[in-house]
């Protein structure tokens, strides 16, 4: 007796090949039970999230630079008046060379002519002249004076 040879049947995938990934490390989905958890997000919140913290964080540099740019227009603005109360002081009247660092002061006369002066506006005891004060001032190692005190109604723009 001869064994009759066993007939191979071919085998038949259940699965559709339609439905299976020749890459599935590319899928946005899990393609099997032991895969990694994936929650579909909420666009509309991550968009949101995103948003305040791009706002928080350019209003935050935005107000970095405001505060800086205040500082720059404070010291141009001191810079100006250290310039416009050095034109006043240098077409003034003054017996005496003034020195770097030394405090003087800015008055003005009744027939208009400045005067700088060594005294100042508290020390001119009995012999007090008939001047205006109108700042005390330090003269600067770049020539230009710094104003310490002004009166107020001393107008720079005069």
């Amino acid at each position: 007796m001869k064994k009759k040879k066993e007939e191979k049947i071919p085998f038949e995938n259940p699965i559709d090949p339609d439905k299976v990934s020749e890459t599935p490390h590319s899928l946005e989905y899990g393609h099997h039970a032991g895969s990694a958890l994936i929650k579909p997000e909420d666009q509309g919140k991550l968009k949101s999230r995103a948003l305040n913290a791009m706002d928080h964080q350019t209003d935050m540099q935005l107000g970095q630079i405001y505060e800086q740019m205040k500082l720059l227009a404070s010291q141009a603005q001191k810079l100006n008046d250290r310039k416009k109360i050095s034109e006043f002081i240098y077409q003034a009247e003054s017996r005496f060379e003034p020195f770097i660092n030394h405090i003087y002061h800015l008055y003005q006369r009744e027939n208009g002519i400045y005067l700088l002066s060594l005294i100042g506006p508290n020390q001119w005891g009995k012999s007090k002249k008939d001047f205006r004060f109108l700042a005390s001032v330090k003269l600067l190692a770049d020539h230009t004076w710094d104003i310490i005190e002004k009166s107020e109604d001393f107008n720079l723009n005069e």
